[in-house]
């Protein structure tokens, strides 16, 4: 397969080449075989769109970087089949291959007993064939029972290959491939060796985001090269071909046109979205649906600019790393006050997590050290020495805001090491729980024009929250 040439506004027929590379558990590699695999491909010339299973922000900042094409997410809990292919099929087309990052292990999801959620599930929805990373750490002949349960577990999962991580030299990955290829059905298509200057930063929310600026490009150019010397890329581009995407129904964009089309003549309203190295947790095409709605977009960093965006209508605080930059976010002086003046002003101020915490009155970092923040909100965060949520989570709404009314459900997805206490009279919009019948908490705090909520929420799990977003604020304004 060649790349093909690119004509503005082609769209090809649905049958996009494209792969899911999923792992036998967490910590397996996928990562670093996904962004090695992305590298060596744009490297032989071919454009690639990146995608990551699940709920995950910092895994589609490795893809970013290294394919230059923002990832997207797609999480078969957070959306339903039609809207998972339709933002496949959206970014897909744009692209000669697409490359999906599994999450956790090929069949970990939900739960014990069900799939959902599953890079297994995901594969199924997208008709896409599956390679298969192994750790060959402390492995050689027991690879073959390992990737045997894999392929015996559900047959309808195209397992087409293994890439085995952690290879000692040749002769281990002799051992290793020779015992698959014997007891399996399933070819072995190469290796990465063994090489602690691969490997990418992690911390307490798992690998160290790109936007950080932390992992050198040597790193990701000596991955790149490990592929392209012991991984048989033409075999994996063919195993890419040949599966039609299966139909479906458009639910949010009239066409898989172009990302800046929208439904409005004009721009009806400006969000600043805060986007540094504290602030980096948004889902692609959330912001992509907010400009199809009519919103324009612009980009400032709490961090490092001393002002507010001009003539903005509504600021957006995603998730990230406050607590990180906690002292560079509380010495920026000027921005403080002026999104204070902006809240003040009875402006909208969306906020998750990481936002959250940012216009709380303080921080506590994992030292102790406790840092002044904007202080809108009449809370106070901690970070802790333990993960405090993490999981799919529903929101019964119990008072009307601008993302849904009184009575209506948002679901979303939580993953944070603080914890919050009042310090004053705090009035919450969400009662969350994890599954029916389970504990229950409260969250969504509102003040003057402020949501600000730990749930993380993409918008394409209901397309009239980001409808309600937009027209909520412009009949307000």
């Amino acid at each position: 397969m060649s790349p093909r040439p690119h004509v503005p506004y082609l769209y090809l027929p649905v049958d996009y080449p494209r792969l899911l590379i999923a792992g036998t558990h967490s910590g397996v590699g996928k990562t670093t075989i996904t962004a090695g695999l992305m590298a060596a491909l744009k490297h032989k010339g071919y454009k690639v769109q990146g995608f990551k299973a699940g709920p995950d922000y910092i895994d589609p900042s490795h893809h970013t970087y290294v394919t230059g094409i923002p990832s997207r997410n797609l999480d078969t809990w957070l959306m339903s089949k039609d809207v998972i292919l339709e933002l496949f099929e959206r970014s897909a087309a744009r692209a000669d291959v697409s490359i999906i990052e599994g999450v956790m292990g090929l069949y970990d999801g939900l739960g014990g007993d069900s799939e959902q959620g599953s890079s297994a599930h995901l594969a199924k929805i997208l008709n896409a064939p599956v390679l298969l990373v192994i750790d060959a750490r402390a492995l050689a002949r027991s690879a073959a029972a390992l990737v045997l349960g894999f392929q015996k577990f559900d047959p309808d999962i195209k397992l087409c290959g293994v890439i085995a991580n952690n290879i000692a030299g040749p002769g281990h990955f002799e051992y290793v491939r020779t015992a698959i290829e014997t007891y399996t059905s399933v070819p072995v298509v190469g290796y990465v060796p063994r090489d602690p200057a691969i490997s990418i930063q992690e911390r307490h929310l798992g690998l160290v985001p790109h936007a950080e600026g932390k992992v050198e490009t040597e790193r990701y150019n000596k991955l790149r090269d490990y592929v392209l010397a012991h991984v048989g890329c033409e075999q994996i581009l063919r195993w890419m071909e040949g599966h039609p995407l299966p139909p479906f129904q458009r639910t949010i964009f009239t066409t898989a046109g172009d990302r800046h089309q929208t439904v409005a003549d004009k721009h009806v309203l400006t969000i600043g979205i805060a986007m540094d190295e504290a602030f980096n947790f948004y889902y692609a095409d959330n912001l992509d649906i907010l400009e199809y709605l009519g919103a324009r977009l612009i980009k400032f960093s709490p961090i490092h600019d001393a002002h507010l965006p001009k003539d903005v209508d509504v600021l957006y605080f995603g998730g990230g790393f406050p607590e990180v930059f906690a002292e560079e976010l509380a010495t920026n002086k000027t921005m403080i006050r002026e999104i204070r003046d902006f809240v003040n002003g009875m402006n909208p101020v969306y906020a998750e997590c990481g936002g959250l915490m940012y216009l709380g009155e303080s921080i506590q970092t994992f030292d102790g050290v406790v840092f002044d923040m904007v202080g809108v909100l009449p809370i106070r965060t901690t970070m802790m020495n333990k993960r405090m949520a993490l999981g799919y989570t529903r929101a019964k709404v119990l008072r009307d805001t601008f993302l849904c009314p009184k009575g209506g459900e948002i679901i979303g997805h939580e993953f944070h090491w603080s914890t919050l206490s009042e310090s004053g009279e705090v009035t919450y919009a969400y009662e969350t729980f994890k599954r029916i019948g389970g504990p229950r908490k409260y969250d969504g705090i509102q003040v003057k024009k402020v949501l600000a909520s730990y749930l993380h929420v993409h918008f394409a799990s209901n397309i009239e929250t980001a409808r309600r977003f937009i027209q909520e604020v412009v009949s307000k304004s």
